[in-house]
């Protein structure tokens, strides 16, 4: 009843916001989609969305298979893409989403030797979801996750990959540049940059200013680790970042790291795939290559 073309027209809609575009995208008439919804709606005795003016809601029904399609379309998708390749004499693609802003600069290193390694297999790099990482690891939309925060959930396999530091970053000449390290209550009155992303997923407030009953007196965010560290070497704010990348700006930059309190933070990059993609061999030397690979 339900078929692949009925998905992809709602998902289509839903991207698109009207029937025109999504019939321009999906190469059909208008009168076409309308009437493969219409024939659809009558098989499920129930509409899947209601025009409201110019917009289209969708109901209770369209909004379950409009979920249907998210999960599946993917998968359909990524499977007729392997296909293709191994019609073309190519090994495959690894799909590898980033959930770590200030981690593309470490997975640089892995994918250079890995590129020569694997010439056969295509390699792209993810940084936005629809759906969070997991869902797009679920969702077949990534095939790798690079993330310093693993959720543990059946169907995926989590490999911690390299071991970090997270460091205070402040601007040389600053009262506390000279310290071995910082305490919560010392960064009160200062103005804390961040990446763009939940207060509760970032360490900097869950493991240091929480956990003491405080927090910096603003909370600045910023999209792009350079622009965040220009600000910090101009006095604008502090950070919190990896060792191994403020020690690289540092060449460059006058900035300063201190650890996180006396016993500092440390950290674990972890590379998450789906456990039945586990004998996948160009993926699972992609894990291998990535706990040999050291920054330096």
């Amino acid at each position: 009843m339900i078929e692949r073309h009925h998905l992809e027209i709602l998902r289509a809609v839903e991207r698109q916001g009207s029937l025109t575009a999504a019939a321009e995208q999906l190469h059909l008439t208008q009168s076409a989609l309308s009437h493969a919804v219409r024939k659809l709606e009558q098989q499920l005795g129930t509409p899947v969305w209601l025009r409201e003016g110019r917009q289209l809601r969708f109901t209770q029904a369209g909004s379950q298979l409009l979920g249907l399609a998210n999960r599946l379309l993917p998968q359909f998708e990524h499977a007729e893409m392997q296909v293709r390749q191994i019609a073309r004499g190519q090994r495959g693609s690894l799909r590898v989403g980033m959930e770590c802003h200030p981690c593309y600069q470490w997975l640089l290193k892995v994918v250079g030797p890995y590129l020569q390694y694997w010439p056969d297999v295509d390699v792209d790099v993810k940084q936005e979801f629809q759906f969070g990482g997991m869902g797009a690891l679920f969702g077949h939309d990534i095939d790798l996750l690079v993330t310093p925060d693993p959720l543990h959930k059946p169907g995926v396999c989590f490999e911690s990959v390299f071991d970090y530091e997270q460091v205070l970053v402040v601007p040389e000449g600053h009262s506390l540049a000279d310290k071995a390290w910082v305490e919560p209550h010392q960064l009160e009155k200062e103005t804390l940059i961040t990446y763009p992303v939940a207060v509760e997923r970032l360490d900097i407030f869950t493991r240091f200013f929480l956990p003491a009953h405080c927090a910096p007196a603003r909370h600045k965010t910023i999209e792009t680790t350079d622009i965040m560290l220009q600000m910090v070497a101009a006095g604008r704010g502090v950070s919190a970042l990896p060792r191994w990348l403020v020690d690289e700006y540092a060449r460059n930059l006058p900035i300063t790291a201190l650890k996180l309190g006396k016993e500092g933070m440390p950290k674990q990059i972890f590379l998450g795939f789906r456990e039945r993609d586990e004998p996948v061999d160009y993926l699972t030397e992609f894990v291998k290559l990535a706990r040999e690979v050291r920054w330096g």
